[in-house]
């Protein structure tokens, strides 16, 4: 994915370190400057400059982050940016052009059943690297681990615990303007959730959608039945 394509017309430096600032955040979520300072080898005052630029675009929007519970924090709160719709849009749009054409032919060659077909072979990764995953990191909680498998794949995922349940973030979703024609893709992703998961999982909001970011509800029952093994194990 050519990255370097979205920007305006600068210096050849001030474009690839933009285009670098756009695929960490797209890759791996909301970013404040000081992590892209550091994770550029940066001046906190070169990134800041280079986000100025991207938020004058529309390429970035930038949010005050949540403090931590119990933690009090000093002076103004960090501001984390974000990619944007439009931002999306100008990463996407070449991918999407040729993945939309390629599924427009499969659904008028072979009908919504080859597209149903292509969307679940697709996400097939996931419950390979749930498997993966949960060998090499048992402490991980179900949704921890799924989210971890989504942020290999590029979705730039989390988990956030909710009175209901726990809620499963994904930032970034490579294929959400495809999504947009052809929900199919985002059932197929939900239907391995449930699958890997053992329990129904409800889809509350999609970047497909014009949502901010993809949710999903995973029911408390599958916390507590892993808490239960755990309680099990350590007798």
């Amino acid at each position: 994915m050519q990255f370097e394509r979205i920007s305006t017309v600068v210096p050849d430096g001030d474009a690839s370190t933009r285009a670098r600032v756009i695929r960490l955040i797209a890759e791996q979520g909301p970013r404040t400057a000081a992590d892209l300072a550091a994770e550029l080898d940066l001046t906190p005052a070169g990134v800041r400059r280079h986000l100025d630029h991207l938020v004058e675009a529309g390429t970035l929007e930038a949010t005050e982050q949540r403090a931590l519970p119990g933690t009090r924090g000093r002076g103004r709160p960090a501001r984390a940016f974000r990619l944007t719709q439009a931002g999306r849009d100008q990463l996407d749009n070449q991918y999407d052009d040729l993945a939309t054409q390629a599924l427009r032919f499969l659904r008028e060659t072979g009908g919504d059943e080859a597209v149903i077909a292509f969307a679940r072979q697709r996400v097939e990764f996931i419950e390979r690297d749930y498997a993966v995953v949960t060998t090499e990191q048992p402490e991980l909680s179900p949704a921890e681990a799924l989210a971890e498998v989504l942020t290999r794949g590029g979705y730039a995922a989390g988990v956030r615990q909710a009175p209901i349940g726990d809620q499963l973030c994904q930032q970034h979703c490579p294929v959400s303007h495809v999504a947009h024609e052809f929900p199919q893709l985002c059932e197929a992703e939900t239907e391995a959730f449930s699958r890997v998961l053992g329990s129904h999982v409800q889809r509350l909001a999609t970047i497909a959608h014009g949502d901010g970011v993809c949710t999903t509800c995973i029911p408390q029952t599958i916390t507590h039945k892993r808490a239960s093994n755990k309680d099990g194990e350590s007798r």
